[in-house]
Parts: structure tokens; C-alpha cells; sequence
């Protein structure tokens, strides 16, 4: 299957160069590159086409709708050429071999693969401690109470059959749609599995993502799922 990786990217300039090599260098199957600019303000954009010669991989594509990550994601899909989709941070906190792990679960007939950093051999490093808890909570639990298989549904490194995300209605405007396709994908009979990886705070740049200002976002799929549930 070939791959289209989506690297969602606002002020990245720090970052998009060193992500974009990673990838380049890591991944060794075959893919393609697309790099949305999500309304950046800096130079990020003059670097992917600096590096667009260098690598005749890459497209970069600006997202036109509103400026957010979840319009970035679905600008990114939109522009997706193969068969099979993973979406990888820009802030080079995602363990970028998990990839190749990824595909080997999708090739076994999953439909989505999440990179959980809370089961044995996945790590979160750095970061807020309340974000770790509550995205381990959140995880958790849904796997508990649900049978969600996944104990990490809020971490945004998820590897997706393209027909997964055609056929899931996104509504997210934020991170939280990280949440929203594979909940919904789930109670649609799409396979979810997940592999270990290790999560690294950023080191360069700063994150636009705050944890107080989404919850409720977070909190809407959540309860979400579980209303869907007990509903049937």
C-alpha cells in the first residue's frame, strides 16, 4: 500500500526542515509528502518549497478553510493521493520507525492503527503532567468502559485507511478530532488496533494546544461514545 504522511504546519519554521528530513530518511516506503500550511506567519512555507526540490516527493497545500489543526487534518486528507493516510507533528514529537510498525498492523487488516504511548514500550517524555493524565484517563477508561481498542484515543499519530476518513462525518474544529474519527469509525465497524510509541515534548517552537480551552471539546466525544453505547 502507498502512504500519504500529513504534516500539519503553523509557524513550524523552527521544526518543518529537521520533521521533514526525518521522514525523508526514516521512512522507506514508498509515499508522499503533504505539508499544509496552516496560515503560518513565519517562513515556514519558503522552506517545504526549498526542500521540494530536494525531495520530488512533497506537496505543500495551504488550508483554506479557518486556521486549526482539525482543518489542517481534513485539508490534508483532501489532498491525499493513496490508499492509506498517517498524520505526523511537526514539532518532531512522534517516534517516526512507529510508522513502518503502523503499516504491518494495517496490512494484517486493520483499519486504523494508533500509536499508544500507554501500553508496554510506548513512553510519554516531557510535557504537562496534566496533559498526561488526562489523555491517559481519557484513553483508559474508554477502553475499559467501551472496549475502544486503544488505551491512547486522544494521541494525534494514527494511521488511517483513506476509506476510514471518507467515510466519518468530521465536525471537529481542534485537536480533538484525533478523538472523533476513530470513535465514530469504531461504532461504523472499522478495526482499530494500536502498537507502542514514544512521545517527546517539543523542544523548539511553540504549541498552540491548551489543554484548559479544549477539554470540553474533548469531553463532547467522550461522552459521545458513551451515550452511543448505552443508546446502541
Amino acid at each position: 500500500m502507498r502512504l500519504s504522511i500529513i504534516v500539519p504546519a503553523h509557524n513550524e519554521e523552527d521544526n518543518i526542515c529537521a520533521i521533514i528530513d526525518g521522514i525523508e530518511h526514516s521512512v522507506n516506503i514508498p509515499h508522499e509528502l503533504i505539508v499544509v500550511n496552516d496560515h503560518s506567519q513565519d517562513q515556514t512555507s519558503s522552506i517545504v518549497e526549498g526542500l521540494s526540490k530536494k525531495y520530488d516527493n512533497i506537496r505543500l497545500v495551504d488550508n483554506v478553510l479557518d486556521k486549526g489543526f482539525a482543518n489542517a487534518i481534513k485539508t490534508g486528507f483532501n489532498n491525499a493521493s493513496c490508499e492509506v493516510v498517517v498524520q505526523v507533528m511537526a514539532d518532531l514529537c512522534d517516534d517516526l520507525p512507529t510508522i513502518k510498525v503502523m503499516l504491518e498492523k494495517l496490512n494484517r487488516g486493520y483499519d486504523i492503527v494508533c500509536g499508544s504511548r500507554y501500553i508496554k514500550g510506548g513512553l510519554r517524555l516531557g510535557g504537562s503532567k496534566i496533559k498526561g493524565f488526562f489523555s491517559c484517563f481519557v484513553g483508559r477508561s474508554l477502553f475499559c468502559l467501551l472496549g475502544i481498542p486503544t488505551h491512547d484515543i486522544a494521541n494525534a499519530f494514527k494511521m488511517y485507511k483513506k476509506k476510514v476518513v471518507d467515510s466519518v462525518n468530521i465536525q471537529s474544529t481542534g485537536f480533538e478530532i484525533s478523538m472523533e474519527i476513530p470513535l465514530k469509525a469504531y461504532y461504523l465497524g472499522f478495526r482499530i488496533t494500536e502498537v507502542p510509541t514514544v512521545w517527546r515534548e517539543r523542544s523548539r517552537g511553540k504549541s498552540s494546544f491548551r489543554i484548559f480551552r479544549l477539554s470540553r471539546s474533548y469531553l463532547k466525544w467522550y461522552l459521545w461514545a458513551i451515550l452511543r453505547k448505552m443508546t446502541g
